[in-house]
């Protein structure tokens, strides 16, 4: 009885650290897994206190628990938003290989995301599919041209390791209350890494 009480909880613990953990820019809230499937990681309200994020030259970071999964970056400059279709698209969804630390380049001003300005208030949603669903997590920012991220925020990859394809999801459906019937839905193929690598590459970065 303790040996199959035992790989219950081995079981579970394994299916609970096969999450993200978004380690910067910092997220709206603790990491609560059981609620990473749904909007903002169900926190439905802005963070009290926004962190700068640059317009250009910016990444974020995340640690993986999935040794292969598909990313994207969201964005929306709504003060307080509710919803998937408050917040468009930022870059081509894409996918790696490997689990533990990842960093990403992300260049806002590059990006598809258009009207961002300097001192502007904004939400930054990541999703995250590692073969078992998408999951989000939020960060409220004031972007700037002149922030640069300190150099104690680590920047660093576990594996070099990445695949060949991209995605892009599909429009995604959501109640103001927070979790998402459809979430992200199905990812389709679109497109080659390759923007993706040499942005990677422009900022001296090895994934």
């Amino acid at each position: 009885m303790q040996f199959a009480i035992a790989l219950v909880l081995a079981a579970f613990a394994a299916t609970a650290s096969a999450h993200f953990h978004l380690q910067f820019p910092p997220p709206r809230g603790v990491f609560v897994a059981a609620n990473e499937p749904m909007f903002c990681d169900n926190y439905l309200t802005p963070a009290p206190n926004r962190s700068e994020f640059p317009l250009s030259g910016g990444f974020w970071s995340i640690t993986s628990g999935h040794p292969s999964w598909t990313a994207g970056v969201l964005i929306s400059t709504l003060q307080d938003p509710t919803s998937f279709q408050n917040f468009s698209q930022v870059n081509t969804f894409f996918q790696l290989q490997g689990e533990g630390a990842f960093c990403i380049p992300l260049d806002l001003k590059s990006s598809n995301a258009t009207g961002l300005t300097s001192g502007q208030n904004a939400t930054i949603q990541f999703v995250y599919d590692g073969g078992d669903g998408q999951l989000y997590q939020c960060a409220d920012v004031t972007l700037s041209d002149s922030f640069t991220i300190p150099s104690n925020v680590s920047c660093t990859n576990a594996t070099t390791t990445s695949s060949s394809s991209s995605t892009t999801p599909t429009s995604p459906q959501t109640s103001p209350g927070g979790s998402s019937s459809s979430a992200l839905g199905q990812f389709s193929s679109v497109c080659v890494i390759a923007s993706a690598l040499l942005a990677i590459a422009g900022m001296g970065l090895v994934l």
